[in-house]
């Protein structure tokens, strides 16, 4: 197996991931790494249809593009943790900025990946709210 692709080993086949991602390239970067794991993938492309199927599919943790067509992810955020509360949100994005980091937080995300994402970090950040309750 690739090592710059393990997943670590982790069975999240009975968890549900939202990736909100509107470049499909990314998108199928963090599929690639994410689906050695067994978890199911919904995929949005932009924050109108991140909140639809946040709430078509209920999932147990969402990976949210910052800077997305429609609505830009932390609106998105905001709407969906007014919704449900209890899903962790981790924000992705290239614009690495403190400020933006700050912004983040204060729409509801529970953490931060800055891209361009390493695999290691996103493993470790994912487990980090999909392996609380199991």
């Amino acid at each position: 197996m690739d090592q710059s692709l393990n997943a670590g080993g982790y069975d999240w086949s009975n968890k549900t991931i939202l990736i909100a991602e509107d470049e499909e390239s990314n998108f199928r970067f963090l599929e690639m790494v994410l689906i050695r794991t067994g978890i199911k993938i919904v995929w949005a492309c932009d924050g109108i249809e991140a909140i639809e199927l946040a709430k078509q599919n209920n999932p147990d943790l969402i990976l949210m593009d910052i800077k997305m067509p429609n609505m830009d992810g932390l609106e998105a955020t905001r709407q969906i943790k007014q919704l449900m509360p209890e899903v962790p949100i981790i924000v992705q994005t290239a614009f690495a900025m403190e400020s933006d980091e700050k912004l983040s937080f204060e729409a509801g995300c529970n953490d931060y990946l800055s891209k361009p994402i390493r695999v290691k970090k996103l493993i470790e950040v994912v487990a980090k709210y999909l392996e609380l309750d199991t």
